[in-house]
């Protein structure tokens, strides 16, 4: 593997034995640079013996180690602005400066097929209580060749955050390091030497598993398995742990409730002890446990043996922008839930009444303020779960493509109230509700 130590000076600093790897693309060494100077990379100037470094490739810049490399660029905060800030008007904003004045969230730089872990990460963002857990976590990102998972990616996430709470469009560089020593199938190559596309489920789940506050997205099944060629068979009780609920799309699945519900009784065959051969048995699922935050995953990707892909469904399956689990859930679970769905409906009762009291006395159509008292979304010994069944949906991750192994990953994220906006790698735009709700074909 082509990789080189070399040393790196900028204005009066210097960074000796700096770790510079020549299959990777240049715009990634760019990152690192700027992970260390905090120099954008499109304001650097990288030039060893009088030639200048391309974001494309390294053919013009030969390396050994040792040898200086030369960092010419100014960091955001240094450059002179003009003392009277001139007035542009929305139209004529770009998109960087579009952002900064609807106060738009920070983007991240696509590293090279990179866009399935930026799209995954704006999402996890909206998180609260992943956001406080990051800012208490005191550890930090171990030396390469001694990685701890957990840790070194918690940290990474932590840090990453920090630094797009500033504004600035970030380059995810160490984060995406940490993501291939953990998981070597995310540094992957492509018959062209950059990195392969990966799938933003699996980058989730991984993201998901060794999460500090993974009892946030964990539920639990209460399953059922009955042999339907053997009635005298004893009816086998166990439990599944689950990190998200798997919509199956068939022909006749139109809705994400009817996908979920299709999964939750399946068919399967397995050796029978009765029997003492292989037999059809029904597997049915009830929710034991729900999750604070419910994650659904429309499973839109399938093995085509011909092509030797993974290839998509781009069938039509609506999702709501609010979603009731109860029919999903045990009996158990669902007697559990009924305290607090009784105080939903009294206060939804309240609001309606109070809206008629005030259309007769004002004889025309008002806007009712609404008076609400918070409590706790969890059962009091159980934090993390979800004491209601009721969701608000606060992020999509979509693909964009025919295959798991190519086209794009983009996030749509819920801002405040009904604002959303979508984060397309570092390009971060405001959206409406009814873009969301057009992402339910399988072409975005």
């Amino acid at each position: 593997m082509p990789q080189y130590k070399v040393k790196v000076k900028w204005g009066k600093e210097c960074y000796p034995d700096i770790e510079v790897n020549t299959e990777e693309p240049p715009l990634l060494f760019k990152a690192q640079l700027f992970a260390l100077t905090g120099v954008q990379p499109e304001r650097q100037k990288v030039m060893i013996k009088g030639l200048t470094l391309k974001d494309s490739d390294w053919d013009n810049f030969k390396l050994k180690d040792g040898v200086t490399i030369l960092l010419m660029g100014s960091k955001e905060e240094d450059v002179p602005k003009e003392p009277v800030e001139k007035t542009v008007f929305v139209e004529d904003m770009n998109e960087s400066e579009l952002a900064t004045a609807m106060d738009l969230p920070a983007g991240l730089t696509n590293l090279g097929n990179t866009c399935y872990m930026n799209a995954t990460v704006q999402c996890l963002k909206v998180v609260p209580e992943l956001r406080e857990a990051l800012q208490n976590f005191q550890g930090g990102v171990a030396a390469a060749g001694s990685v701890i998972p957990a840790q070194s990616i918690t940290a990474a996430l932590r840090d990453l955050y920090s630094s797009m709470d500033k504004g600035n469009n970030i380059p995810p560089i160490v984060l995406l390091q940490v993501m291939h020593m953990a998981f070597p199938r995310f540094a992957e190559k492509n018959e062209h030497g950059g990195f392969s596309q990966q799938d933003a489920n699996e980058c989730w789940t991984e993201l998901i598993r060794i999460s500090i506050i993974d009892q946030y997205f964990g539920g639990t099944f209460d399953v059922e398995l009955k042999c339907v060629e053997a009635e005298d068979e004893p009816v086998s009780k166990s439990k599944e742990q689950f990190l998200q609920l798997s919509c199956f799309i068939s022909q006749d699945v139109r809705y994400m409730h009817s996908g979920l519900k299709n999964k939750m009784q399946e068919q399967l065959t397995k050796k029978s002890s009765t029997l003492d051969r292989d037999a059809v048995y029904i597997k049915t699922s009830k929710i034991s446990r729900l999750p604070a935050y419910l994650t659904v995953q429309f499973v839109r990707f399938y093995y085509k043996e011909k092509e030797s892909i993974n290839a998509k469904i781009l069938k039509d399956v609506k999702f709501p922008l609010d979603f009731d689990a109860f029919d999903l859930c045990s009996s158990e679970l669902q007697e559990k839930l009924a305290p607090v769905r009784a105080k939903f409906k009294e206060w939804e009762d309240a609001q309606l009444e109070l809206a008629a009291k005030e259309k007769d006395k004002n004889r025309g159509d008002v806007k009712v303020k609404e008076d609400k008292e918070y409590a706790p979304y969890w059962f009091e010994n159980d934090l993390g779960s979800n004491n209601s069944g009721y969701y608000t949906l606060q992020a999509v991750l979509t693909h964009r493509g025919r295959s798991s192994s190519s086209g794009h990953y983009v996030g749509w994220v819920r801002q405040a109230g009904d604002n959303w906006i979508k984060c397309d790698d570092d390009n971060v735009s405001p959206v409406t509700t009814e873009d969301i709700l057009k992402l339910s074909g399988g072409g975005m």
